[in-house]
């Protein structure tokens, strides 16, 4: 990108899987105002091909994680696509750098694309070469995702830790006070949320502000209820299926964790809305 002569840049497979034919009328719709465009197996009337069903499934799977961990993807439905092409000053100034394959996700996140259009097309059989694929790609893929996320999945797990010595501690000493376990349980744990809230705000989601603070502190209290809901719900619900109960509450912690990620990530700190015009 950063040698390339031309004003636009086409990022595309070498095995055939991308048809050539179609680079001219991707670069026509740049020259018509586009910033960039997008060959895409999931617009309408695109098709991946014939993959197999644990291909489609990983690839359905990789998009819905672009999409809920980094919402500035939510308006391309193939955010993973590997035939785009761009003007090249929509990269001007950023730090382009992709762990693996998907170069798609760093131009869409660090670029300054305004308007874009998704074409469909036909994702073809390989011509002559190996798939890629591995697990060492899938963690590129995961590792990738985690860097253009800020690893906000990482904080969130390390301000719920400090959540849980902050509940523990307050329960403690108001016990020690005299403090009934209900009242005292009540004032640790929103405490706690309190704190997670805090931290959260300015660590984890420090870019992603949009709202007013009570706004964002009353959904959180939301958010965090209906994970603890989630968490009694899955406790009850395996030990009734005989789970032992220790293993059915991590099961029911690590459910109401994710509800609560999930959540903060979707609905207290989610973007307000995009101001990039996209087109199908």
């Amino acid at each position: 990108m950063q040698v390339a002569e031309s004003d636009n840049i086409a990022v595309m497979d070498g095995d055939m899987q991308h048809p050539p034919d179609l680079l001219e009328e991707m670069l026509t719709r740049i020259r018509n105002g586009n910033d960039l465009v997008i060959a895409s197996r999931y617009t309408s009337g695109g098709n991946p091909g014939k993959l197999s069903l644990t291909r489609k499934l990983i690839s359905k799977s990789a998009t819905l994680m672009a999409h809920v961990m980094l919402r500035e993807t939510k308006i391309v439905k193939d955010p993973l696509s590997g035939y785009f092409v761009f003007r090249k000053d929509v990269v001007n100034g950023a730090n382009i750098s992709p762990t693996g394959y998907k170069i798609l996700l760093e131009v869409l996140m660090k670029g300054h694309a305004n308007k874009m259009e998704e074409i469909p097309y036909t994702f073809r059989p390989r011509f002559m070469g190996s798939s890629k694929l591995s697990i060492w790609e899938d963690l590129n893929y995961i590792h990738l995702i985690l860097k253009l996320a800020e690893y906000r999945p990482l904080k969130f797990v390390i301000v719920g830790v400090t959540g849980v010595i902050i509940n523990v501690g307050i329960l403690g000493l108001l016990h020690t006070l005299g403090i009934s376990i209900p009242i005292a349980g009540a004032v640790s744990i929103e405490s706690s949320i309190l704190s997670n809230f805090a931290v959260n705000n300015a660590w984890t989601f420090r870019n992603k502000k949009d709202g007013g603070l009570i706004s964002r502190l009353l959904k959180y209290n939301l958010v965090t209820l209906l994970g603890a809901v989630i968490n009694y719900a899955a406790l009850n619900a395996l030990v009734l299926l005989s789970v032992h109960y220790i293993f059915a509450d991590l099961i029911g912690i690590a459910l109401g964790f994710l509800a609560n990620y999930l959540g903060s990530e979707l609905f207290v700190w989610s973007p307000m809305g995009s101001k990039k015009k996209h087109e199908n």
